[in-house]
């Protein structure tokens, strides 16, 4: 029996995430369909003491 692979996104053990995640594609990778969509989420905190 074949083991489920999970289907979420996931970044390989060693990469250097910020550089590689802000690369933009090139021409020809979007034409070719090898690109990948990034989304940023931040989480900002505010202290209301």
């Amino acid at each position: 029996m074949m083991k489920k692979r999970e289907s979420r996104p996931s970044v390989a053990p060693g990469m250097d995430d910020h550089e590689e995640l802000e690369r933009k594609a090139t021409d020809e990778e979007i034409e070719r369909g090898k690109y990948t969509s990034v989304t940023h989420l931040s989480f900002d905190e505010v202290n209301h003491d």
